[in-house]
């Protein structure tokens, strides 16, 4: 498998945040702006916390909240776990398996530089799958030639 810092290099370098004090229904307009499931949340340029639509239809819809008064910062996950550039795409699948996750911030020194998605994980998945598929055939009709 690939590291973050790879699979990085594949995606929008726009990394999608509101602020804690943003209301709910900011991250409900930029998760729909961007066609993504989870915005990073960003004060004064450090990772705060991460929303996800999970979150918001939970911590907010369910009870009954209004979105344009209901702060992120009281649906966020605060402090969430991060990785790093050169950190394995397979070391992120286990973790993003075995706790739950399904977006992990990337952090470089501290600082915030993309976002790594399961959806990301499968695509790496799916591309060695082919790779290894040609492989195999190529191996096949090579060595199938001299018998």
């Amino acid at each position: 498998m690939t590291t973050v810092k790879n699979a990085l290099v594949a995606k929008s370098g726009a990394i999608i945040h509101v602020g804690s004090g943003d209301m709910v229904a900011e991250a409900l307009r930029q998760m729909r702006d961007n066609r993504v499931r989870s915005v990073l949340v960003i004060d004064n340029g450090v990772l705060v916390g991460i929303v996800t639509q999970g979150d918001c239809a939970i911590k907010v819809l369910l009870p009954g909240l209004d979105a344009r008064l209901t702060p992120v910062n009281q649906v966020m996950t605060g402090n969430p776990v991060t990785v790093k550039p050169n950190d394995s795409l397979e070391d992120c699948m286990v973790m993003m398996s075995a706790r739950g996750f399904r977006h992990l911030p990337v952090l470089n020194s501290g600082k915030v530089v993309g976002v790594i998605s399961i959806g990301d994980v499968v695509k790496d998945i799916i591309q060695n799958l082919k790779q290894n598929e040609s492989d195999l055939i190529r191996y096949i009709g090579s060595s199938g030639s001299g018998s």
